[in-house]
């Protein structure tokens, strides 16, 4: 019962950076967090076993993204046009960018805020301008594995300041958001909170 209050003690700092980053907004809400979250997502998202527990794999089963398959990528050749495209498709804010040619190789991402900041604040035309030419380059890229805990996850893309991470286990296996995270830390709480309230009502004996 103490494993969502310990990790928030010791990590709360980090998780509300987190979500005011997703959020974009310049006040913090539990409240409002909460309630939105289970407003868009009502099921139980991983079972309950403990953030200490809780790894990267487990959110990428929950997402339907355990297969490569599920993996929503373009290629460096690709037209930025192409690329936002795919994007808006699929509800997604990156794509992992394969390298032309060898789609087994790992060349970049490109997400959303680098639409905004490369094509048009410069006025660059997406139709013409390709996505190797605007993607964050392999050499700087940040990844986590599917055995990295979600914790571990989440600081890392704080301290980053990144939302969006590969998930590479000698190839990419998916990926996973800042928002991903902190759905899975809250629905751990409202979890346990369900838990503590079934064991004052006697529910455990």
């Amino acid at each position: 019962m103490q494993g969502i209050t310990k990790a928030l003690r010791l990590h709360g700092r980090q998780l509300r950076h987190a979500v005011l980053q997703h959020m974009n907004k310049g006040i913090f809400s539990w409240a409002t967090l909460i309630s939105r979250i289970q407003s868009e997502s009502p099921t139980v998202i991983i079972p309950h076993i403990g953030l200490e527990n809780i790894t990267v794999s487990e959110i990428l089963k929950a997402k339907g993204e355990a297969e490569a398959g599920a993996v929503y990528w373009c290629d460096t050749s690709n037209l930025v046009h192409e690329a936002v495209k795919h994007m808006t498709a699929h509800n997604v804010g990156a794509l992992v960018v394969l390298k032309s040619g060898d789609m087994k190789q790992l060349a970049g991402i490109v997400t959303e805020r680098d639409f905004a900041r490369k094509i048009l604040l410069p006025g660059r035309p997406s139709e013409e301008t390709r996505v190797e030419d605007i993607m964050t380059e392999e050499d700087k890229l940040i990844t986590v594995s599917s055995s990295t805990n979600i914790l571990r996850a989440m600081e890392v893309m704080t301290d980053k300041h990144i939302r969006h991470v590969p998930v590479y286990d000698e190839k990419v296996v998916g990926m996973i958001s800042v928002g991903d995270v902190v759905r899975a830390i809250v629905d751990q709480q409202h979890q346990e909170v369900k838990q503590l309230k079934k064991y004052i009502r006697g529910d455990y004996y």
